[in-house]
Formats: C-alpha cells, structure tokens, sequence
C-alpha cells in the first residue's frame, strides 16, 4: 500500500495553521502517511474557498479537521480514514 498524504491548507503566518501541523505531526510518527503544507494564498481557488476557514486537513479530498483538533480526535478520524 502506498504512503497516505494528508494535505495542511494554511498560510505560513498562521498561529493556528502551526498548531495543527504540530498536532498532525505528532500523530503520525510511525504512521505510513505522510503531511505537505499547502500555502492557500499561492493558488487562486483554495484562496477563494478557505482563506478564512484554514487551518484545513484533507485527507485526499476529504476533509478531517478545521481550525483546531486534538491528538485523539485526529487519530479516530485518520483511522476512520484507513490510516
């Protein structure tokens, strides 16, 4: 099975965009899914959709988290996930 990816909308000055990447790298030490950072302000469309909404955690296409998340609540849903 290939290596999940989770994707971070955010911005780079966003306090709560780097909590959420602390949490979501927590999480997944030692997991086969792996996280990339996705500035919303570079693409047009995301800047549209979530540049008040971000912190976002996409698994694929799906979303699993807004704003804020805790540790257990990202491990139920990335196992909800198939992670």
């Amino acid at each position: 099975m290939s290596q999940r990816v989770l994707r971070l909308l955010g911005k780079p000055d966003c306090h709560l965009c780097h909590e959420m990447r602390d949490v979501v790298r927590s999480v997944l030490q030692g997991l086969d899914a792996r996280l990339v950072e996705v500035d919303v302000a570079e693409d047009p469309e995301l800047r549209r959709r979530y540049l008040l909404e971000i912190p976002v955690l996409l698994l694929g296409d799906v979303e699993i988290a807004r704003h804020r998340t805790t540790p257990d609540e990202l491990r139920r849903r990335l196992g909800a996930g198939g992670i």
